[in-house]
């Protein structure tokens, strides 16, 4: 039986006015019912990323996915507010055992989960003696001395120069020796100096207090073969004072304004080309090339060298404090919708790109294959390191005791920076700081 005219009309205007409205919403409707995600972020240089990933997945499926971002070394303050609220974040992340002991009764047990499945190797996962894990890592970072390779190369060429390559430096007598040459020459280079300021506000101090401090932690663990402790010897502290003098005496700025100067500044000062040397990790490449003064051929990356015996074989710093976690105290809604996000991120081609390509991040997931490989030279450079059978320091940062550890050291070398103090109150807040912190967080 054959359709009336108007009846094919109406059908017509029907399947027109469903793919008009379609078109026009282009998202999924929102459903309540689904649960929702609330992600404290730690990583301020990712914000945005994370905020544009968030709006994809939620046009995509219909869950609501919000992004919050800590101020630079300000997480667990925030994270402290934050859990305590009605609406608290399903997921936030640890920087270790750590800070896993303090977040525990707050972690969902990931073993049968995606993020877990999906690792390259368990050591990427926090375990407890039970066998539940607690945190996974995301992201596995390296660090080490950043330098402006055309600025360095054009040093070499200088009379006199100490260097003909930079492949030549692979000690700390090395690198001493060519930065105070390089501070000498700062006019005929123009440059402001050989390192960029050492800022020791709060987001910039975590560089030295933590990531630097991490050198003379490394070396002493070795030698004792250790992973952690509960009092620190200091062995390595004279090594620590002389990196340290390194870099406040050859930079910028004079060591009487590390104060006032910051992260953004230190970061300014290398894009600009106003500095050689410039401590910080594969994070910051694109902050580094945003100012669009820099580009991938300009950068290089050095080991940290402190004048142990054997650095020449030393590679960069490599590892993680980047430990996601769900929040088991969040509903049973919110927890499916958390891990479900999560499995997204880090399968679906969206959440692949964001984290290789606009993130930059090197990731301990199987799913991310060669073309999900990070557009970072610093982390082929890292990877370069590895394959001449340079060793990688670990990241042994993450067994520091407290946050008020780091904060004693990093006023301590403030101080001394600033000639208001002793070497001996950095020796000090240390050793001594070391034991009183772990004592405290063991009550």
């Amino acid at each position: 039986m054959k359709r009336s005219l108007r009846a094919v009309a109406l059908m017509v205007c029907a399947l027109i006015l469903t793919s008009v409205l379609w078109g026009c919403s282009g998202k999924a409707k929102k459903d309540p019912s689904a649960g929702k995600v609330y992600y404290l972020n730690f990583k301020p240089e990712q914000a945005q990323q994370w905020e544009e990933l968030a709006e994809e997945y939620t046009d995509e499926t219909g869950v609501e996915v919000t992004v919050v971002t800590a101020a630079s070394d300000e997480y667990e303050t925030t994270l402290k507010s934050e859990i305590a609220k009605t609406e608290a974040p399903t997921l936030f992340q640890v920087n270790g055992p750590v800070g896993l002991a303090t977040w525990r009764d707050y972690c969902y047990d990931l073993k049968d989960t995606a993020v877990y499945e999906n690792l390259v190797s368990n050591e990427f996962a926090l375990e407890d003696e039970d066998g539940q894990v607690p945190a996974v890592a995301y992201v596995i970072e390296t660090y080490g001395l950043i330098y402006n390779k055309t600025k360095l190369e054009e040093y070499c060429n200088t009379e006199g120069a100490v260097i003909e390559s930079p492949d030549e430096i692979n000690n700390f007598e090395t690198l001493k020796a060519v930065a105070e040459d390089i501070q000498s020459k700062k006019d005929e280079l123009g440059i402001m100096g050989a390192f960029t300021s050492a800022g020791m506000d709060s987001s910039s101090d975590w560089r030295f207090k933590t990531h630097l401090a991490n050198i003379p932690i490394y070396y002493e663990y070795k030698d004792r073969g250790i992973t952690e402790t509960d009092a620190i010897n200091g062995d390595y502290l004279s090594n620590y004072k002389a990196i340290w003098d390194l870099y406040i005496n050859n930079a910028t700025c004079e060591p009487e304004m590390l104060s006032s100067m910051t992260g953004e500044d230190a970061t300014s000062e290398f894009a600009l080309g106003e500095a050689v040397f410039y401590q910080n990790g594969t994070w910051a490449y694109g902050d580094i090339v945003g100012e669009g003064l820099l580009t991938d051929e300009d950068l290089g990356m050095l080991p940290i060298y402190i004048g142990v015996e054997g650095e020449e074989k030393q590679g960069l710093c490599t590892g993680s404090e980047n430990y996601w976690c769900v929040n088991k105290q969040a509903s049973e809604a919110d927890i499916k919708a958390t891990l479900d996000f999560l499995e997204w991120v880090i399968t679906s081609d969206e959440g692949r790109e964001a984290l290789s390509h606009e993130m930059g991040f090197v990731t301990p997931f199987k799913t991310f294959t060669e073309e999900y490989r990070a557009d970072n030279p610093l982390v082929d450079i890292a990877d370069k390191y590895i394959e001449q059978g340079r060793v990688p320091v670990s990241w042994n940062f993450a067994t520091i005791p407290s946050e008020t550890w780091k904060d004693g050291v990093g006023s301590a070398l403030l101080e001394y920076a600033q000639g208001t103090g002793e070497w001996s109150s950095v020796e000090k807040a240390f050793v001594e700081g070391w034991k009183t912190e772990y004592q405290a967080s063991r009550r």
